[in-house]
């Protein structure tokens, strides 16, 4: 497949809200079925050793007319919320046995509620998560939130889940990480070879297919990425963060594109990355997956970090490993985890001499030629600037 084919076949996916790649999936063999997942991290392995397909629900985008949503919840917290009520009330996720919703914030927490009264027939589960990193603390709580989920999944396809089914799927999901891990590398090197609203497409398609498939797709465009040659520019390299629950519209990541930012990190659709190394497949397997959040994990603004002196470690990381000159922060209106947080990582740029600039906007946000500036103001400044 060329380029072209792989990325006009993840902008289809992109755009059919009604998810019908999830019902087909579903409809090729009698008794399938399929559990949805809100940003930012579940343990999918356990819903793919369950032999069902995780499917990412990431709210309606720009493409969703809100009209239910804003009944159930006020006009002063982020957009995704409401889009997803709307999609739930629409019929849209018809297809779905049954959704978790992680600790993200008060926010899901509360939408995880609103489901349990709107959809009694289905699966519901607010996925918790440990609040420290002791093994013994920690990984005791954790390792019985994965337990239940694991229990509660057998119990509703019908059979118990194995230790050796979960090894399988930890192995799968291995194999995907390291997947976009090389898509991530070969982004950073060669930015203009793999657009990132390209990259941003393929991610959003292993959303709704199942994992193997997406594998292949990531190593398919790498591969034929590598045989086209696209015109290099003199862009600013930049490292957008803030984007890990409420996702900006594709017309935003373009823009940042034209603005003369090509981005060389990011944290979209952070549940593809959140585990950093691969997670053993020896041993018991819960445990491994605990121990692989607790101390081989991604930092986050939604995920607690009990020593403040980390505050920024992570995103210094990021922009150093990358080759980033600067950083772009862009969160979603109301995102009470992103913008408190943007001070103190702002900080902990300002001490290394990183140089910044920040914006919101909401999903479905349409007006983009103020960012559009912003981010081209802020490219031309690191070029005229930086030495």
């Amino acid at each position: 497949m060329t380029v072209q084919e792989i990325v006009d076949r993840c902008q289809a996916l992109f755009d059919d809200l009604d998810f019908n790649a999830v019902k087909d999936w579903k409809a090729a063999e009698p008794g399938r079925k399929a559990i949805g997942y809100l940003p930012i991290y579940v343990p999918r392995e356990i819903i793919h050793a369950a032999g069902m397909l995780p499917v990412g629900i990431f709210g309606g985008g720009d493409q969703l007319e809100v009209i239910h949503g804003d009944a159930y919840y006020q006009s002063y917290i982020c957009r995704i919320p409401r889009s997803t009520i709307e999609l739930g009330l629409t019929g849209r996720l018809d297809s779905l046995d049954g959704m978790l919703f992680p600790s993200i914030c008060d926010v899901i927490r509360n939408l995880s509620g609103m489901w349990q009264l709107l959809f009694k027939d289905k699966y519901v589960r607010y996925f918790d998560v440990p609040q420290t990193y002791r093994d013994d603390i920690a990984g005791t709580f954790y390792i019985h939130e994965l337990q239940s989920l694991r229990d509660d999944l057998g119990e509703l396809v019908g059979r118990p889940i194995s230790d050796d089914d979960l090894r399988q799927s930890i192995a799968v999901y291995n194999d995907n990480r390291k997947a976009i891990a090389a898509l991530y590398q070969y982004r950073a090197e060669r930015p203009w070879q793999a657009p990132t609203s390209e990259l941003y497409l393929l991610l959003r398609a292993g959303m709704v297919l199942p994992v193997e498939e997406h594998s292949q797709l990531l190593r398919d465009y790498v591969a034929a990425a590598a045989e086209e040659e696209r015109p290099r520019r003199d862009n600013c390299r930049v490292v957008v963060n803030g984007v890990f629950c409420e996702q900006p519209p594709l017309g935003l990541i373009k823009s940042l594109e034209l603005a003369g930012c090509y981005v060389v990190d990011d944290d979209f659709l952070l549940i593809t990355r959140w585990l950093l190394d691969d997670v053993p497949t020896a041993g018991d397997p819960l445990e491994n997956l605990s121990k692989a959040f607790l101390h081989h994990s991604a930092a986050t603004s939604a995920k607690f970090e009990p020593d403040k002196a980390d505050k920024g470690k992570f995103l210094i990381e990021q922009v150093r490993s990358s080759g980033a000159e600067g950083v772009i922060f862009a969160a979603p209106s109301f995102c009470d985890p992103a913008l408190l947080d943007r001070p103190m990582l702002q900080e902990a740029l300002n001490k290394v001499d990183i140089p910044f600039t920040a914006f919101k906007y909401a999903e479905n946000t349409g007006q983009l030629q103020a960012i559009r500036e912003q981010a081209g103001t802020f490219a031309d400044s690191i070029k005229l600037w930086s030495a």
